[in-house]
């Protein structure tokens, strides 16, 4: 009996090791890659002078000139679905840009800005929304708290997911690739974990 028992075992572990008992992610964590891991800003390139940093696994800016400053991937993408996890506070205006056609200089006229910005005049393009493309279906706010950014961009379909709610759903040709951009603008801005997956 004990010698079947070893054989069993011994066939167990064959069996274990050619099937790889190797670890394989689930599939919703299947092809993400990860941009920020809390570690390093390798990744990006900096256009501007806030003061991004590192502190404790989380890239914090809270300081910049009078104008915006970001954090400029230095890949390039064309349709792909983008996970971001970040916290503001109440008086922040921040976004992320996403298809930037000119990486040296990140506005809302050359690429897609995936807003952040609670106190913005004008609120139906505040967080959630993309200015000049589309308003918030949903508006929300986000300061003082931490929040997930789920943006999918697929040839001209353009999804964006606050917190679980669907904000943003629309078509728009005007860019079809380019590098994405974390944006700092004012007040207090993190990021703890950027992901991307092309899709």
């Amino acid at each position: 009996m004990k010698r079947i028992t070893k054989i069993a075992l011994g066939l167990l572990t064959l069996a274990m090791t050619l099937t790889g008992c190797m670890i394989t992610p689930p599939a919703a964590e299947v092809g993400w890659i990860t941009v920020f891991d809390g570690s390093n800003l390798n990744n990006f390139n900096r256009v501007g002078d806030a003061n991004w940093r590192i502190d404790n696994g989380i890239v914090v800016a809270d300081l910049g000139g009078k104008d915006a400053s970001y954090l400029v991937t230095k890949e390039s993408y064309g349709d792909f679905q983008i996970r971001a996890e970040f916290w503001v506070d109440s008086d922040a205006n921040s976004g992320i840009f996403i298809r930037a056609q000119n990486p040296a200089k990140i506005g809302a006229d050359t690429s897609y800005e995936v807003n952040i910005f609670d106190k913005r005049p004008d609120p139906s393009y505040g967080t959630g929304g993309i200015p000049n493309i589309a308003p918030t279906m949903v508006p929300l706010k986000v300061g003082g708290q931490w929040s997930t950014y789920d943006i999918t961009a697929k040839g001209s379909q353009l999804t964006i997911v606050l917190n679980g709610v669907k904000t943003v759903d629309v078509r728009d040709t005007k860019f079809a690739k380019g590098p994405f951009a974390l944006q700092y603008g004012g007040g207090v801005v993190k990021f703890r974990k950027v992901q991307i997956r092309p899709i």
